[in-house]
């Protein structure tokens, strides 16, 4: 067990921080239960989240009503432990030391919520997965 005192960070990037990251963030939040620093960020945000997305999380019981999409840094990565990346391509700096992931997800722009949910299905396994990896039972 870790003493307790750093918190393991992850950053999710997508092209847009509009859908998959944001989706990837909100399910790491909740499902983190604050043990977890989370951010997200897109190599070029959109202007808003997907109103699908958002859609989709909130029949899963989370708002991200709220969130921006936000511009991917070069500080966010120094700053995480983890870097998962969904389809950004060569946009991500890489610096040695880090965890690198890279999901591959359908995109969710311009889809339905019919087309969201899978992909939010899918995301929520994921982060899940990642939760397990990053906090092991006592």
């Amino acid at each position: 067990m870790s003493s307790g005192t750093e918190k393991p960070s992850v950053l999710f990037v997508c092209v847009h921080n509009a859908g998959r990251s944001q989706m990837a963030a909100a399910y790491l939040r909740a499902l983190g239960q604050g043990r977890i620093e989370v951010r997200s960020a897109g190599s070029a945000p959109a202007d808003a989240v997907n109103p699908a997305a958002v859609a989709a999380m909130a029949e899963d019981g989370i708002d991200m009503s709220a969130e921006l999409p936000k511009v991917l840094t070069v500080e966010a990565v120094r700053e995480s432990d983890v870097v998962i990346t969904m389809g950004c391509g060569d946009a991500c700096p890489i610096f040695p030391g880090k965890r690198y992931e890279d999901w591959k997800l359908e995109d969710p722009a311009g889809q339905g919520l019919d087309a969201v949910r899978p992909i939010r299905d899918e995301i929520k396994v994921r982060t899940q997965a990642l939760i397990a990896d990053l906090l092991p039972a006592d």
